[in-house]
């Protein structure tokens, strides 16, 4: 029979045993927090470059909609463009682009312009040179679809020169997907005084990551003249779009809209083809993704 020192031996030795068990036991760490933001972000909507937008805006997306700046400070691009525009009347026009990109500090883009103009005879003639600037308002994502002014000033050879102003608005949204819209005054400062206002836009979806995106896009005409300013014509287009970037340099875009009402051509078709002499794989810096949904 154990008597009652035994037992009182026994629990003492029991809780000295295991106080010392604790004490020995490594105290618990707290892991640090780990958020995961923007997991079903496409690479090509990955932030890059000084003003942290998304790759996606290095190459033309959008023949008819300009997005924010596309170079960084002195980065050089060129591109040709030809536009191809079929008249109710049957008659048909095509135009051929010579540009030159060059990206300024502080947000901003130079663009140079060299068009000619090619009738339905094959016959060309030089159609104007322009000369256009953008200013981003801020970095991306720090102002709602990151606003962008641009201003472009055309010599026209054959007719008064051309005055065009637009606001520039885009972003995107998780899954690949991409848009644009741009508000748009032009004014012909000679002769019948010709007025536009445009409103453009376009939507897009990456189907292969940095590669290959299809898409639709619209665009809005009013124009007027110093003989028709009280009847407007007024001109919608919409149509089907594609971007395919060969590599990281050289990409192609088009889009072929069709005229939806008397007023408007029956088509206007557009392909641009652009290459990039400022940026290689080794000059792609991405940012940490933020948290931006």
């Amino acid at each position: 029979m154990i008597n009652k020192p035994a037992i009182l031996l026994l629990a003492t030795t029991a809780a000295a045993t295991t106080a010392l068990a604790e004490e020995k036991r490594p105290a618990a760490q707290k892991m640090p927090e780990v958020t995961i933001t923007d997991v079903n972000l496409f690479n090509d909507q990955r932030a890059i470059g000084e003003t942290g937008r998304p790759e996606w805006t290095t190459a033309r997306r959008f023949p008819t909609t300009r997005v924010y700046i596309q170079k960084e400070p002195w980065q050089v691009g060129a591109g040709t463009w030809w536009r191809y525009r079929h008249k109710r009347d049957g008659t048909s026009i095509s135009r051929a682009t010579a540009e030159i990109e060059i990206g300024l500090p502080h947000r901003m883009q130079l663009d140079l312009y060299y068009d000619m103009a090619i009738d339905g005879s094959r016959r060309s003639r030089t159609e104007d040179f322009a000369v256009e600037l953008r200013y981003a308002l801020a970095d991306w994502g720090k102002l709602p679809l990151n606003p962008t002014l641009y201003a472009e000033y055309k010599w026209v050879d054959e007719g008064a020169d051309v005055l065009e102003l637009k606001l520039l608005l885009g972003d995107q949204l998780p899954g690949g997907w991409h848009y644009g819209a741009n508000l748009v005054w032009e004014k012909e400062l000679g002769g019948e005084r010709t007025t536009e206002w445009q409103l453009v836009g376009g939507v897009s979806k990456t189907l292969v990551d940095g590669k290959f995106s299809l898409g639709i896009e619209g665009k809005y005409v009013h124009e007027t003249t110093t003989t028709s300013r009280s009847e407007p014509e007024h001109k919608y287009h919409v149509g089907p779009s594609a971007q395919w970037r060969i590599t990281d340099k050289f990409s192609v875009a088009t889009t072929a809209l069709f005229g939806l009402n008397d007023d408007s051509p029956r088509q206007e078709c557009w392909l641009v083809l652009s290459y990039d002499f400022g940026r290689g794989a080794d000059e792609t810096k991405y940012k940490p993704v933020s948290g931006r949904r």
